[in-house]
């Protein structure tokens, strides 16, 4: 028996951009590139001590809808997806079955870099 998917969270598709900040350095900001519908499940989480203080890590499986290789709605690794204060980087992308309805996307929240 099959799951239904359900795309109830909306999810904002952020791109990492560096700008010089003058002083010879860099300034990283993320933009926003669009909204996308999603199933967020939780996969795995574990926790570790981090600059003296408890820390989670977690693993997500996230399905989306499909778009094509190349289209600029179509989530990459390099990428996250940022729902209010939370933040899942992106791991992985691949079709989510041979119908190619829905992309499935590993991300990681509570990435400390």
């Amino acid at each position: 028996m099959k799951t239904a998917v359900s795309l109830t969270r909306k999810l904002a598709l952020e791109e990492r951009r560096t700008m010089p900040d003058g002083a010879g350095g860099f300034v990283v900001s993320w933009v926003v590139l669009g909204f996308l519908w999603a199933q967020v499940t939780p996969r795995s989480g574990t926790e570790f001590f981090a600059s003296f203080a408890p820390r989670s890590r977690i693993l997500h499986r996230i399905l989306v809808r499909a778009a094509p290789p190349g289209a600029p709605s179509r989530p990459r690794p390099e990428q996250r997806f940022r729902e209010g204060e939370r933040v899942f980087d992106i791991l992985s992308v691949t079709e989510a079955s041979l119908s190619a309805r829905y992309l499935e996307i590993q991300a990681e929240e509570g990435r400390t870099s």
